[in-house]
């Protein structure tokens, strides 16, 4: 299972949360790209460097970064804010290359509540923005996730699905977000086993209805137990992030989070200590 460092986001860079993570068992990594925890335009060549350098020598791999989408709209009106969201996301896939990551996660972009743009319109200023990425990522060997955030434009399964076929790219696909999905009242069990063909990865976290949460295993409505089985017909643990978001004691929630998905019927003997 890969582990998400978005807990430590304040606290600490992402080569030193990892370094720190697999000193307790852990290995394989997402990372969310947020100033000072990452942000490749403040990493010098050297810094990047050293980096990966720090990595290797205590044993940490870096499965996927999150280039996020708070910051960014890759389906802006704005021609200029598309350029700044596409720089953006090329300088994470230049680290993901840097750094031997087979995935950048990313969002389709947000759109107007009020006075919407048309939909034809959002998707063609969208697919504007992955003419400019595609091949950047082919040309690094690196696979862009679609990721289903309540906050985007596109954020259920089906629609993002929509977006996938339309590009028809073997370098674009979905990170599945079961919080998410559960959010906004989407079944992620029965998702996964009918979509698992276009998922990469899987998030996993708990919510509850009222609040939007990436919450401790078991504290909300997703049902861990069918997950683990979906997983295990489908996309197998290795593709699936455990991303529970807890700024205290954030080692603590990580391993609580293995012990109670151990629990639920999840293999994961061999993570953790």
């Amino acid at each position: 299972m890969i582990i998400n460092t978005f807990s430590y986001i304040w606290s600490a860079t992402a080569v030193d949360a990892m370094c720190e993570l697999t000193r307790h068992g852990y290995h394989v990594f997402e990372v969310p790209i947020s100033s000072p925890h990452c942000w490749p335009d403040e990493m010098t060549r050297a810094v990047r460097s050293d980096g990966k350098k720090r990595l290797q020598d205590c044993g940490a791999s870096v499965r996927c970064l999150n280039a996020g989408g708070f910051d960014i709209n890759l389906a802006s009106p704005a021609a200029n804010m598309r350029r700044k969201s596409t720089d953006h996301i090329k300088a994470v896939i230049e680290l993901a290359y840097d750094w031997g990551a087979a995935e950048v996660v990313i969002s389709p972009g947000t759109r107007r509540p009020m006075i919407s743009p048309s939909l034809p319109k959002t998707f063609g200023w969208l697919y504007e923005s992955l003419d400019v990425l595609l091949p950047r990522a082919e040309q690094a060997g690196v696979r862009l996730l679609f990721e289903n955030t309540p906050y985007c434009f596109r954020p259920t399964f089906d629609e993002m699905l929509g977006l996938v076929k339309d590009v028809n790219s073997e370098n674009l696909k979905i990170v599945y977000d079961v919080a998410n999905a559960a959010y906004i009242k989407e079944d992620p069990v029965s998702t996964l086993l009918s979509g698992h063909s276009a998922i990469g990865l899987v998030h996993i976290s708990d919510t509850g209805l009222e609040e939007w949460g990436h919450d401790p295993i078991g504290t909300g409505v997703v049902d861990f137990v069918e997950l683990a089985k979906a997983v295990d017909a489908t996309c197998k643990v290795e593709n699936v992030v455990l991303e529970i978001i807890r700024e205290d004691e954030p080692l603590g929630s990580i391993n609580t989070g293995i012990a109670e998905l151990k629990k639920r019927g999840w293999n994961l003997q061999s993570l953790g200590r």
